[in-house]
């Protein structure tokens, strides 16, 4: 099952990374978001990737072309006509990727319309190039089989931008500090992509470039009750604004990045192998 990634946004609230580079290429830890992404769907399985690209699309396409190349030794003999010979062992990312040039001011549905000539399966997934999430994408295919319509969106708590102080009012101290936490008390949710559709939603997306996948397509695909919600209630982080990408860098650098791939990730792909 392919996996769908946008990649085309100008990110322009994140001006002091993108001015250079799209927003999917700017760094968290040394590597692309992007590439973290990536890392999450291909921890469970799903490594046959879909790039939707657009701004600076370049950008992209060369960082992939020299991935081996800017993370091994490698000899280059000049005077002849040999291929490069790399040192080491082959990188870790057994990932295929399709690099789909979508247009760079094509609304986010018709990227979608755009490379759906690259989805030959019944079912694929699709996420934005912004967001970082814990999710069980496990859960996530098996929810989506299960109820037999033709989307699934997951649906996320906002994390809370202040701390959050829980006082006692008679002797006004406060009972505890809780820095930035994710409303998950709350009874509302909204769109953490991490999509499941099935091929049938081509039908609701245009390749006129000004489609957008948030309006016509998915508030027609519920009006139809074909889009159900998989309520995930673990971390989820979109990289939105400089504020945004500051707070996933500082949990990358101390070691506590929710999002990224452990053993329990592996298990989960074992399961979700078996299952398809």
């Amino acid at each position: 099952m392919k996996v769908i990634i946008l990649c085309g946004g100008k990110g322009t609230r994140l001006r002091e990374k993108t001015e250079m580079i799209p927003k999917p290429m700017v760094s968290i830890g040394g590597r692309p978001i992007l590439w973290h992404i990536m890392k999450i769907y291909s921890s469970f399985g799903f490594s046959d990737f879909v790039l939707a690209l657009g701004y600076k699309s370049e950008v992209i396409k060369q960082y992939f072309l020299n991935y081996r190349a800017m993370g091994s030794d490698f000899i280059l003999d000049l005077d002849k006509n040999s291929d490069i010979q790399y040192q080491g062992e082959d990188p870790a990312e057994n990932w295929k990727i399709t690099f789909a040039d979508t247009g760079e001011d094509t609304m986010t549905g018709s990227r979608v319309a755009r490379v759906g000539k690259y989805i030959q399966g019944d079912s694929f997934l699709l996420t934005y190039g912004d967001g970082l999430a814990d999710i069980d994408l496990n859960q996530l295919v098996r929810f989506h089989r299960a109820h037999g319509r033709i989307g699934t969106v997951s649906g996320v708590h906002m994390p809370s931008r202040f701390g959050k102080l829980v006082i006692n009012t008679e002797n006004c101290l406060v009972e505890k500090f809780t820095e930035k936490p994710l409303e998950s008390g709350t009874a509302d949710y909204i769109n953490g992509g991490f999509f499941m559709f099935n091929r049938e939603f081509f039908r609701y997306v245009d390749n006129d470039k000004s489609c957008v996948l948030e309006r016509e397509p998915l508030e027609q695909l519920a009006k139809d009750g074909e889009l159900a919600i998989y309520q995930h209630n673990g971390y989820w982080q979109c990289m939105d604004t400089y504020r945004d990408w500051l707070n996933l860098e500082r949990l990358w650098q101390s070691g506590e990045a929710p999002w990224k791939p452990n053993q329990g990730f592996k298990s989960a792909k074992r399961n979700i192998e078996r299952e398809i």
